[in-house]
């Protein structure tokens, strides 16, 4: 069991290692970390995810904010929405889907094992969304903002990291870039501050009274994490973030396809 813990607290630093690099990615690793090699059951672990995900974020937005990386308009821009989404999707519609959604003969479909297919295919549509370079300049035809894109898309970020735990960065810098004319490096750190906020209100609207959360692991989990960050945003200076990016994209990719692969037919 102890060597299960030192494990996992070491994927929790390349996770903050991959955000402090990158400013997305690292956390679609987190649930899986947490479920796999430690043994947190699916829907907790998306909670515990959100918690880590948005005080790790916090710290890496801080870093970028003292760069002058923050456009922290675009913050609320982007957050309003989506704080509202997550916090609804915490609240009000991740505790009443059912423990069992499908059931026959030979298969069950348990809410637990949606959540990870859902979380997988979501890793894969990162993968994807990693794999494919990044601008690294805003191109003449998304120089006008688009409030209403903006305000949708924030919604529907919301959604999928209230639903799986993960911060949305792969979805929020693309947003930053297309809809709200961003440069690359500004996008990198608004992405933490609007991951941040939207993760720990996930996480306020997951706590329930009668739920009981090993703090212990979580912190320690974090701490890890925030480690990594600052471990990143050293090794940033020296590493080219988009090629870093398109590696660790194929590896979430196939880590997704495990995913599915596990849940369904293993």
């Amino acid at each position: 069991m102890e060597i299960k813990l030192l494990v996992g607290y070491l994927f929790a630093t390349i996770v903050g290692i991959t955000l402090g690099l990158i400013g997305s990615g690292g956390s679609i690793l987190s649930v899986p970390i947490l479920v796999y090699i430690l043994g947190v059951e699916p829907i907790l672990a998306t909670a515990y995810s959100l918690f880590i995900v948005g005080t790790t974020a916090l710290f890496g937005g801080v870093q970028k904010a003292k760069q002058n990386l923050v456009d922290y308009k675009k913050v609320l821009l982007f957050g309003i929405p989506t704080l509202l989404s997550v916090f609804v999707t915490r609240r009000i519609i991740v505790p009443n889907i059912p423990e069992i959604l499908f059931s026959t003969s030979v298969f069950t479909l348990h809410k637990s094992v949606f959540i990870m297919v859902v979380f997988a295919i979501v890793m894969i549509m990162a993968s994807l969304r990693m794999i494919k370079p990044m601008p690294s300049e805003i191109k003449e035809e998304y120089q006008k903002l688009n409030y209403r894109k903006i305000f949708f898309q924030g919604i529907l970020i919301g959604l999928i990291a209230g639903f799986v735990g993960a911060g949305g960065g792969f979805l929020i810098i693309p947003a930053l870039l297309f809809l709200a004319n961003t440069p690359m490096k500004k996008a990198v750190g608004t992405s933490l501050f609007i991951v941040a906020a939207q993760s720990l209100i996930g996480f306020i609207g997951d706590l329930r009274t009668d739920q009981i959360l090993d703090w212990n692991l979580l912190l320690t989990f974090t701490a890890c994490s925030i480690l990594g960050v600052f471990i990143g945003s050293f090794l940033s200076k020296k590493i080219d973030g988009n090629k870093l990016k398109t590696s660790f994209g194929w590896f979430v990719l196939a880590m997704g396809v495990y995913i599915i692969t596990k849940e369904l037919f293993l």
